[in-house]
């Protein structure tokens, strides 16, 4: 199957979703305009994007299972899989709310909508918005999974990582408010944990953990004469894994082209606690730093000129050449990623697949979609 088919066919499972949640606002008497609106929230905010986080769920079911899926289990997945993508609309519509942003995914965010069918401005009614978003998931949990042996296992994993994503916000917000940019605050380590926490545990590891707990692998079992502990496995690889995505994004935000990622990278401007900032602060020397200081994150009248002087320094090959050391990054944390996947242990090709064992080729398929990407 395509990509393209591969998406349409998972967008088609929206179409019976949005259509279940409509059903039900209606089933509650909500008044027409009510519904209206929250239909729009819906198409506007959910299915755009990559769609990534929740296709990937569906990838990686039919990898344990290791053969096609049936209807039943393909939209399982799929409705899993857009779970994920109801988490992360929450997630972006009030993050472009707290960092007053101005587009997303080429439209204007969901908050600065003038007009939703008539029904006048968005606004703050975003803020509740963004909150039916994250309830429609578990509206959709208890519909389909409740009579399922995983269905608390799914409820756990869905509070677990929307709880640790809220942490890395926090800890985002208040390293770099906008209002109060200091870069002095910027380190690895700090990055490091914003982009774990924000980022690697609801776009890697829930796909994966969901896809576990849908196929039946335990907590613990038993292989070869060891005890496997599948869900710290896979922890132990793909929060690194998101750490790395991060890490691309933020050297593709100052080194990518428009046309090669898709927009106008804006990190150097907005003072985003990046990896580049962090790099440049940890090796560069005094008067490096200095210069940072002076010209990172500072918007005016001269804020392209003070962005390209930051650029050249990151890109001057006899001093930081940020370039260069995002490759050996690169190089380094793919080896060790791949390192880690070669340790899984895993049943043997003699051995019947029943989908409850972890495998190796399900971490393979994500790092597979994005060594080496462009946007």
């Amino acid at each position: 199957m395509s990509k393209a088919d591969k998406r349409n066919k998972f967008l088609a499972v929206f179409e019976r979703i949005r259509e279940e949640l409509i059903d039900h606002m209606k089933s509650e008497k909500m008044p027409e305009d009510a519904v209206t609106w929250f239909n729009e929230n819906l198409v506007y905010n959910v299915p755009g994007g990559k769609l990534n986080r929740g296709i990937s769920v569906v990838d990686t079911v039919a990898i344990l299972l290791n053969r096609p899926l049936t209807d039943d289990e393909y939209f399982k997945a799929a409705l899993l899989g857009w779970c994920i993508e109801l988490l992360q609309a929450f997630f972006l519509v009030s993050d472009d709310m707290m960092d007053g942003s101005i587009s997303r995914r080429g439209q204007p965010c969901w908050y600065r909508v003038h007009d939703v069918k008539g029904l006048g401005k968005v606004h703050n009614v975003a803020i509740n918005d963004s909150f039916m978003l994250e309830g429609a998931i578990y509206h959709l949990l208890k519909a389909h999974f409740r009579q399922e042996s995983y269905y608390v296992d799914l409820l756990e994993l869905f509070q677990d990582v929307t709880y640790k994503t809220e942490m890395g916000q926090l800890v985002d917000l208040i390293t770099a408010p906008e209002d109060n940019i200091d870069i002095r605050k910027y380190n690895l380590d700090k990055h490091t944990f914003i982009v774990r926490y924000k980022t690697a545990f609801y776009s890697f590891y829930l796909s994966v953990a969901l896809a576990m707990r849908m196929c039946g692998v335990p907590d613990v079992y038993e292989l070869n004469g060891k005890t496997i502990e599948p869900y710290k496995e896979a922890d132990q690889i793909l929060i690194p894994m998101g750490e790395f995505f991060q890490v691309q994004d933020d050297y593709l935000d100052y080194h990518g082209t428009e046309e090669e990622i898709g927009k106008i990278g804006t990190d150097i401007i907005d003072g985003k606690c990046s990896w580049c900032v962090c790099t440049a602060l940890t090796y560069g020397t005094e008067a490096q730093k200095q210069f940072l200081y002076e010209n990172y994150g500072k918007k005016g009248a001269d804020q392209a000129v003070r962005e390209q002087a930051v650029k050249d320094m990151y890109n001057d090959e006899q001093g930081l050449n940020i370039p260069r050391r995002y490759e050996e990054y690169q190089k380094k944390a793919v080896a060790e990623i791949n390192a880690m996947i070669d340790r899984v242990p895993e049943p043997g090709a003699h051995e019947v697949v029943k989908g409850d064992r972890l495998r190796r080729d399900a971490f393979r398929a994500f790092l597979s979609k994005i060594t080496d990407r462009k946007a």
